[in-house]
Formats: C-alpha cells, structure tokens, sequence
C-alpha cells in the first residue's frame, strides 16, 4: 500500500534522526516507519564526496590549469622576499594545496615557504598532516593548521588585531559552505599583500551543477544545506568590489551511471554527494527521486559516452589580483 498524504502523520526524534509514523486512518493494524531525510554528518560527507572523487575528472581538470596556468600566477608572487606566505582556505585533504606549494617551489628556488591552512574538517586536517609527513620535498615549507571555518578564522583574526598578509590566497570549492559570500570574499582579498594573488575555484556556469540548481532546483530535497552559487555569482561579487581579475574555463565530467543502477553503494554514496543528504535513495520519496533522476538525463546537465552518463562538472578558475 502506498503511503498517500490522507494519512496521519506524527513526527518524534529517534535514534538520532527525527522519524515519521505513518497511520492509515481506515487500517490501523498497518504502520508504516519511514527514516526522515537528514543532510549528512562532516564524516558522511567525507566518505561522499570521495566517491565523487573517484568517479569524476575534477582532480584531473585541476591539474590542467596547474601546468597550463599556475606558473604564469605564481611568476611575479613574494616580489623577491626570501618568504612567501600563503593561505588556504577550506582546504580539504590537502592534495591540491601541495601541488600548488611544489609549483611555487619550482618558480621560486631557495624561497620559504610558510603556508596556513583553515579547514573546519578534523579528518581532513590528519589526512592532510599524514600527506605531509609522507612528502620528501617540503623542508623549505612550514605548516599552521587552523581546524575552523572561514568564518571562526575570520573572527578569530579581527578579534586578535592581527592582520597577516598572504602573497598566495586559493579558495578551492569551498564558497558553497559560507554563509556571506560577499564579505568572506572581501575579508580574504584584504589579506592579500601588495601583488598578491586569491586564486576562487568554483563551479562553471557551463557545468550541469549550474543547469540543476537553476532550473531542476525543485527535483532537489531541502536537505541539501549548501548555496547553490557558480562563476558568475562570484564575478557579481568581484565587480561589486571593483577589484581586477580573470576566469579561466576547465572541463570536467563526472561518471554517475551507477546513480542509476538499483541498489548499487557507489550510485547511492554519489546521490549523497549530489543531494547533501544521508542514504537520499533510501529516505526520500519516490517521486522526489524519479524527477531528480528524470533532470540529471537532461542534456544541460549530462552527456552519453560510450554507454555511460557523464555529468558535466566543468570548473571556472578565477583569478584575483590584490
């Protein structure tokens, strides 16, 4: 029998999530328990977003831009200080941020390096620690981990009257989490030294995430705690501030056939992922599921390849000059 909305509904907390009871008001000998949708925990993302990971060619598209661009941005930074600082924020597991460090190294031999790392995630602050005591090539860099968020570091500076300035300030996916886009954006710009650089990743305005928020927003559950903001919200941001900068456009794909294949963990870790919510094919209403399948076949959002379903996940590199 399926639960239809003339049924009773009494909602009580359970089990660490809040759950409903369904009653059909002409048979009360059938009850129904049904775990409430709930956004995921900072472990469950993790292990979310690393089925993400695996299954997309962000990390790939990332490294694109390090060999094309990344030389020519960290070219001029330091000014010929015999330090460079530099600063990440919301910098995860810290794969990015090292080989972002080993280009600077290479434009800049003999320079150190002292880098500041905010990042709210405990499993990721010692994953990102292990990393660095495994890496032979960092003796000229020094690490300060900061476990807040932008905003905890935000306030924990201004309280202290301590304004540290950065030569190299890089942002990478991580805006989708900050409350006030527009003055973290101005808060971390200022910390820039003269001719320093902020370097924001985000999601393309080109990419199937931009096609889903936008006109699919309705196929997506109200769990998904994240804001839905791409390139062109952040260059809104940046015109507002009147500062100098430029987008440099990378593709990227993301392989979500197995979103599709019944009871499959990596299809359902990746609708996790994809929807910020706990066991999503498991809790959310079937008809919430059909129309979210139903837009992610849409051709804004994905493409076929050789019988597979890529999401576009493509990326806009923005770079801000100080």
């Amino acid at each position: 029998m399926d639960p239809a909305p003339e049924m009773k509904r009494n909602r009580f907390p359970s089990m660490n999530f809040e759950a409903e009871i369904l009653t059909a008001p002409h048979d009360n000998s059938e009850l129904y328990v049904i775990p409430s949708m709930r956004s995921l925990t900072a472990e469950e993302y993790v292990e979310a977003f690393k089925s993400f990971l695996d299954h997309s060619t962000e990390h790939q598209c990332m490294d694109e831009f390090n060999k094309e661009e990344m030389p020519k941005i960290v070219a001029s930074l330091g000014n010929g200080k015999s330090t460079i600082n530099v600063l990440g924020v919301g910098s995860g597991t810290g794969e990015q941020d090292l080989k972002m460090i080993r280009i600077l190294q290479a434009a800049h031999p003999g320079v150190l390096i002292d880098n500041e790392i905010v990042e709210p995630n405990a499993q990721h602050v010692v994953a990102y620690k292990e990393l660095v005591n495994q890496a032979p090539d960092l003796q000229n860099v020094s690490f300060i981990w900061h476990q807040l968020t932008s905003s905890e570091y935000e306030r924990q500076v201004k309280e202290k009257g301590m304004h540290k300035k950065f030569d190299f300030i890089h942002m990478i996916q991580m805006l989708y989490r900050v409350e006030d886009i527009h003055n973290t954006i101005k808060f971390f710009h200022s910390c820039l030294n003269h001719h320093g650089k902020l370097l924001i990743i985000i999601l393309s305005d080109s990419s199937g995430w931009a096609s889903l928020w936008k006109k699919y927003r309705h196929c997506l559950p109200p769990t998904d705690s994240g804001h839905y903001v791409t390139s062109n919200g952040i260059t809104d941001v940046l015109k507002r501030l009147g500062v100098v900068y430029r987008v440099h456009e990378f593709p990227s794909g993301w392989d979500i056939t197995e979103c599709f294949i019944e009871g499959d963990p990596v299809g359902g870790l990746m609708m996790d992922f994809l929807t910020g919510t706990k066991d999503f094919l498991g809790t959310a209403p079937p008809a919430l599921r059909r129309r979210l399948h139903e837009a992610l076949c849409q051709p804004e959002c994905s493409s076929r390849k050789d019988g597979r379903i890529i999401f576009s996940n493509n990326l806009s590199m923005i770079v801000v000059e100080s």
